[in-house]
């Protein structure tokens, strides 16, 4: 009878070291690469199966990808037609089994595939995945396809919310960095799980590639419901109206974000904003699942951000200890409620880590990119910062809020959102943070809706219109004097075009 072998029955029957080399067929091999050959072909579950892929964005490339190292034959679909195909992409070389199709796509072959994978930018009316998702077709997300061949002994930190999300990720994967855990950081910010999954599909070592996952999710990522994608810990830090155009009411946008506890059990450790009665609504399908930990109350973290203290109580370890919050160095009060949020996180993971060491990562935490960023002083002893990723009003808020202390010149524009049936833009919430700063100038397409918003809501410091980024910033510059900061916070929905425009006329020095 033949005997079934793995890569561990390989190493140990054989008692080989890596160095170990083999002469096959007058070609020198080691045994390294015998194992990691071994373990791609072990991992090819999907051979003989078709997986289409819609949406080809950064998340859609990676779970192609993934596919692909998973043995399938890929159908890469997007309606931009101007997209370079995948086969012309150099990741993508010499794959047979791989078909691009741009623009218009037969319905039938989505129906045809064994799996459909859908990127979190593709709304589920596209291509009719919707009624592909009704008819009981296997439909999967990005992160729900790379979750399903993660290794179980990989624990996953989850992280959603309207704000903070990218920020409390990356503090968890700096925190989880520098006390020596090996972890894979990314989901939606950036860095798509399916390369954590790749990297442990190919790797060479028995053991696992990371022992922690630090994922940021949006609550597009979990319009389909997960089946595989099953957190350690799960967070969902705050709810406030966004992405309504997509999610249509706020009770289905809570909805979306508690699928998050979909697949957690009671040794999982679920986390929620004290108060919010959407997610308290949403969270009764979950209840009596996992252990469940609070932003604001105990069990949880509870911070005094007067104090800079902040007091975590962990149900699931019986951790209870406090974190002194004074040696933080990133910008803005807010970035120590990140913090603590962050270390409660990590400890609800019970990787070992010794509560008391937590306190030792506070100083070298540096929030990511375009949120509260400090990216150029200038001679005149002004600082400018970059809040360019604050895409609605309550980030903007959070921002100001985080700066009081900090006199500032804040910058507002781009295309600001409609948040209600009545047709607010919600800048009213402004008025009030605003007041302990210089001035605010307003910009861009909706800059003039802006300051009538806020000269209309009593705002009570200058409020000035610019006709676009470049007079705003300008302006801003002849406001400013020594110890003040310019603050780009321009509440509209980034992209490449927003942050190249911020580098031409937003002075930036790279060592900040």
């Amino acid at each position: 009878m033949p005997v079934k072998m793995n890569s561990q029955t390989l190493t140990n029957s054989h008692k080989l070291r890596t160095s170990t080399t083999f002469s096959l067929a007058r070609t020198c091999v080691s045994h390294t690469r015998i194992l990691d050959c071994y373990r791609i072909q072990e991992n090819q579950d999907l051979k003989g199966q078709t997986v289409a892929v819609v949406g080809l964005g950064v998340s859609g490339r990676a779970a192609a990808r993934l596919a692909i190292a998973r043995g399938a034959s890929v159908l890469a679909i997007d309606r931009n037609e101007n997209m370079a195909h995948l086969e012309h992409d150099p990741l993508f070389e010499k794959q047979n089994d791989l078909r691009t199709i741009l623009g218009h796509c037969d319905r039938e072959l989505l129906e045809n595939a064994d799996r459909v994978v859908v990127s979190p930018g593709v709304p589920l009316e596209n291509y009719g995945i919707s009624s592909l998702l009704q008819s009981g077709r296997r439909v999967m997300s990005e992160l729900d396809f790379a979750a399903e061949v993660l290794p179980h002994g990989i624990k996953i930190l989850a992280v959603t919310g309207t704000n903070g999300k990218s920020t409390v990720t990356t503090f968890s994967g700096q925190m989880l960095s520098q006390l020596g855990v090996k972890a894979f950081v990314g989901g939606n910010l950036g860095n798509p799980l399916s390369e954590a999954s790749i990297q442990c599909l190919t790797s060479s070592s028995v053991d696992h590639k990371f022992q922690v996952a630090v994922v940021e999710v949006s609550s597009y990522q979990m319009e389909i419901p997960y089946t595989y994608f099953c957190p350690s810990v799960g967070v969902v830090l705050n709810l406030t109206p966004d992405h309504l155009e997509r999610h249509k009411t706020m009770e289905k946008y809570a909805a979306a974000k508690c699928r998050l506890f979909s697949h957690m059990n009671n040794k999982k450790l679920a986390v929620l904003p004290i108060g919010n009665k959407h997610l308290n609504e949403a969270f009764k399908d979950h209840v009596n699942k996992c252990n469940l930990a609070w932003i604001g109350d105990f069990p949880g973290v509870k911070i005094d951000l007067e104090a800079k203290i902040a007091y975590l109580q962990i149900p699931t370890t019986g951790v209870v200890t406090q974190l002194q919050l004074g040696a933080m160095k990133a910008m803005g009060t807010h970035n120590n409620h990140n913090a603590a949020v962050a270390a409660f996180s990590v400890l609800g993971l019970d990787v070992g880590i010794d509560p008391e060491g937590i306190s030792t990562t506070l100083a070298a935490l540096s929030a990511p990119p375009h949120r509260m960023q400090i990216v150029h002083r200038d001679s005149c002893g002004v600082k400018w910062v970059d809040d360019s990723k604050a895409t609605n009003v309550e980030a903007t808020y959070a921002g100001l809020m985080g700066l009081r202390e900090q006199k500032s010149v804040f910058l507002l524009g781009g295309l600001a959102k409609v948040l209600d049936t009545e047709g607010s833009n919600g800048f009213e919430k402004l008025v009030e943070p605003l007041k302990y700063h210089i001035c605010v100038i307003t910009f861009g397409s909706s800059g003039t809706a802006i300051q009538k918003t806020l000269l209309a809501s009593g705002i009570s410091i200058p409020c000035l219109r610019a006709k676009n980024m470049e007079n705003a910033v300008n302006l801003a510059r002849s406001i400013a004097r020594y110890g003040d900061a310019i603050v780009l916070s321009p509440d509209y929905s980034p992209n490449k075009q927003n942050f190249e425009e911020v580098k031409t006329y937003f002075p930036v020095t790279t060592s900040h």
